[in-house]
């Protein structure tokens, strides 16, 4: 299974402690992690296996959102800071459509990722 993780800037600290949260069920499940270039940075930081592509605003989010197109990506935790505002926001807008449109779980937010987490 492979779950995308992006985070916007305020947010990526979030994400880093969510993941450490849910770690033994991402290996436990064998679980792939790909995200945008910075998000995964700090990720791989933080001792976890992910497969980086280019940041968001450099075209990461539309990479992620091809992958949920063709089929790859089961999942995606994209923890969005809603507060600011974003040049690349047509890719994200764009990548919650695709995840609307081929069924596949996206949680904007940390209470969202979690109940995601629960049902694996």
């Amino acid at each position: 299974m492979e779950i995308a993780i992006i985070a916007h800037d305020g947010k990526k600290a979030e994400m880093v402690q969510f993941l450490n949260e849910h770690k033994e069920i991402l290996l436990q499940k064998k679980i792939t992690l790909v995200s945008t270039g910075t998000t995964g940075k700090k990720v791989k930081k933080a001792g976890f296996e992910v497969l980086r592509l280019l940041s968001g605003p450099l075209g990461g989010d539309a990479q992620i959102a091809a992958r949920v197109a063709e089929g790859q990506c089961n999942m995606v935790l994209f923890f969005r800071d809603p507060l600011e505002k974003h040049p690349h926001e047509p890719d994200v807008l764009m990548l919650m459509r695709l995840c609307d449109v081929h069924d596949v779980p996206l949680a904007t937010n940390p209470a969202t990722a979690e109940l995601l987490m629960k049902a694996l």
